[in-house]
């Protein structure tokens, strides 16, 4: 049996909630790109956040893995911190993310933390296992049905 562990240590947990989902099928590219808006922010600006993105109200601006992706209005003004007009609209990697920060705000409620005080200090995507199946054809033939899984942790501390 594999044993779970955060890339994370810390030596007070008793003001801290931790969340962490495996075998997410998104793209780490993009779960990159929006946990690194997301690290700093508080828990529920970062919720309310990831339901604009969702919604297509608002754009998550790429840093990284920005080649050949058109600009979008509004993002050097929303986050002058990255300057960078170029991002998307990662719905699905959002709505996975979304879950995984609504049952971080349900550990901290179980846990008997302030809500509001919360703000996420780790958030990091790491590589799932890569499946590799095959689809048979005609005459023979198969075509490749590859899937790339994520895993993802974020933790949160009351400040």
């Amino acid at each position: 049996m594999p044993v779970w562990s955060y890339s994370l240590r810390l030596r007070d947990e008793s003001r801290v909630a931790k969340a962490m989902m495996w075998d997410a099928p998104i793209s780490r590219k993009e779960a990159y790109e929006i946990l690194k808006i997301v690290r700093g922010m508080k828990l529920r600006d970062a919720i309310k956040f990831l339901e604009d993105v969702v919604a297509k109200r608002r754009a998550v601006p790429y840093v990284r893995y920005k080649l050949s992706i058109a600009h979008k209005a509004g993002l050097p003004d929303e986050y002058p911190k990255w300057g960078s007009p170029i991002g998307r609209y990662p719905v699905k990697a959002s709505r996975y993310l979304l879950k995984l920060l609504r049952n971080l705000e349900n550990n901290a409620e179980a846990k008997g933390l302030d809500l509001e005080r919360l703000v996420i200090i780790h958030a990091a995507a790491h590589r799932g296992p890569y499946i590799k199946r095959w689809m048979p054809r005609a005459f023979g033939r198969a075509t490749p049905k590859f899937r790339s899984l994520t895993h993802v942790e974020v933790i949160a501390r009351e400040v």
